[in-house]
């Protein structure tokens, strides 16, 4: 449930990067936010 109010969204995956969310599969996103 906390992603779900974090993120607004009930996708799978949720990933939250330093208060960052990334709803969905997206590499380049994931990346930049990893500094990759």
């Amino acid at each position: 449930m906390e992603m779900i109010r974090k993120s607004g969204q009930q996708g799978v995956p949720v990933l939250d990067i330093d208060g960052d969310i990334v709803v969905g599969f997206n590499q380049a996103k994931i990346d930049e936010l990893l500094g990759l």
